[in-house]
């Protein structure tokens, strides 16, 4: 019943700000640079309701709805969800805060530097660059760099994993993208206070 109330007054997203705002007066220091990523979550084997009625939010080509992260040092700030086939160029700008000093992102999101600086005007591109080419050849230098920011990536793979693994959100649960996005944002927001959990009882 809370839920449905959370969803039909669509508190999903104000409430994970109040978590984040909650963690930065408990002196949980969240840097200034941004961490993309995406991920598929797996739709159920039929689409249709018992209507016979697809999900109007699902495609048949797609493998389930994809969720894009916008991170900070472990912290969820922005969560999107849409259908699996659309790029991750599409969601970049909608991930940012605005702040940003720092944006990392796998190659999915290279060569989108003029639109970064649009949103964001002081942060650095620190995608990652595409390293390998059509004759096979690769540049060493590159892929050395991509390797330097992947460790900085990595953080984001420990969060997503919270949401998969401990809260058990592998396939969507609902019909549409807006009721699974709202899930996602409460979730987030949990997922805020667990990976944060041990300084938080430590102050």
């Amino acid at each position: 019943m809370k839920s449905v109330r959370l969803e039909r007054h669509k508190l999903g997203k104000p409430l994970l700000a109040a978590v984040n705002v909650h963690l930065k007066t408990k002196g949980i220091k969240i840097a200034n640079g941004t961490i993309v990523d995406a991920t598929i979550i797996s739709a159920p084997s039929s689409t249709k309701n018992k209507d016979q009625a697809r999900d109007p939010d699902m495609h048949q080509t797609a493998k389930g709805k994809q969720l894009y992260f916008g991170m900070k040092t472990k912290v969820i700030h922005t969560i999107l969800a849409s259908a699996a086939d659309i790029p991750d160029t599409l969601a970049l700008p909608h991930l940012l805060h605005g702040r940003e000093r720092r944006l990392y992102g796998d190659q999915g999101y290279q060569g989108q530097t003029a639109l970064i600086r649009e949103v964001a005007p002081n942060a650095r591109d620190f995608t990652n660059r595409k390293y390998r080419f059509p004759s096979g050849r690769i540049d060493e230098v590159v892929k050395s760099k991509n390797r330097t920011k992947w460790k900085v990536r990595a953080k984001v793979e420990h969060v997503i994993g919270v949401i998969k693994r401990l809260f058990g959100f592998r396939k969507t649960r609902y019909r549409g993208l807006a009721k699974n996005l709202h899930r996602l944002e409460v979730m987030a927001a949990l997922t805020n206070v667990f990976v944060q959990r041990r300084r938080l009882l430590a102050r």
